[in-house]
């Protein structure tokens, strides 16, 4: 049983984020896989990405890996990392696509009116390189990470939350958005914390080590036809 699995579903710099983890986590089995058995056996689950959204969707479902990333999701420890964390709201506006549904909310592109800082000048999409994250909330995975540390961005998304207290962290390009979530058993992030040097490290080290208190409340299932 590996002690943590990272998602493979085709889309991804994998081999990063597990030789990030591998790093800080050096007595952990660290598992990149595509198989849904060896998700669901994993004591922790990471969800990284890259891409367009509706290609991850499309390629996660094509490999069975749908029902293995939920039940992580309500059961584990489960980190999101960059489409790891779009990928778990409703629904994106790129592609117009449906998310998991997990949390609620939606993704939304960052608008070419708004891309214009403080001097007047235009802002680039995609928001690619560093900057800095403000912590809404304390969190364990913040454990050890200064407030207002830098970490590294390459979307041109951004997370749209529906839910009060579901922000863990934001950034400012050119206007504040959130850039981490936390609820339960479940963080995730847009920036990219293999890339994202000493202050990305600590927190796939306080991953590793992360013992949540509470689990996602799975949705209710609907009733079997007949039932009752």
């Amino acid at each position: 049983m590996p002690d943590i699995a990272v998602i493979d579903y085709g889309m991804g710099n994998l081999r990063s984020v597990s030789k990030a983890i591998e790093h800080v986590a050096p007595g952990l089995d660290v598992a990149v896989t595509s198989d849904p058995a060896a998700v669901a056996r994993a004591a922790r689950v990471v969800f990284p990405g890259q891409g367009a959204m509706p290609d991850c969707m499309r390629e996660m479902d094509a490999r069975g890996l749908r029902e293995a990333v939920l039940d992580a999701a309500w059961n584990k420890p489960f980190l999101g990392i960059c489409i790891g964390l779009q990928m778990l709201f409703e629904r994106s506006e790129e592609g117009a696509v449906a998310g998991l549904g997990v949390l609620p909310g939606q993704v939304r592109r960052f608008a070419p009116a708004a891309m214009v800082d403080a001097s007047g000048a235009r802002l680039k999409v995609p928001h690619m390189g560093w900057n800095r994250v403000r912590q809404v909330v304390a969190h364990p995975l913040w454990r050890g990470i200064p407030d207002q540390s830098r970490f590294y961005f390459v979307h041109s998304y951004y997370v749209e939350t529906a839910a009060p207290g579901l922000s863990a962290g934001t950034s400012e390009y050119p206007h504040p958005f959130t850039c981490a979530i936390a609820r339960d058993n479940v963080f995730a992030v847009q920036f990219h914390p293999e890339k994202s040097a000493t202050a990305g490290l600590q927190l796939l080290a306080n991953f590793a080590q992360w013992q949540p208190a509470t689990l996602l409340a799975r949705p209710p299932q609907p009733a079997a036809v007949g039932a009752g």
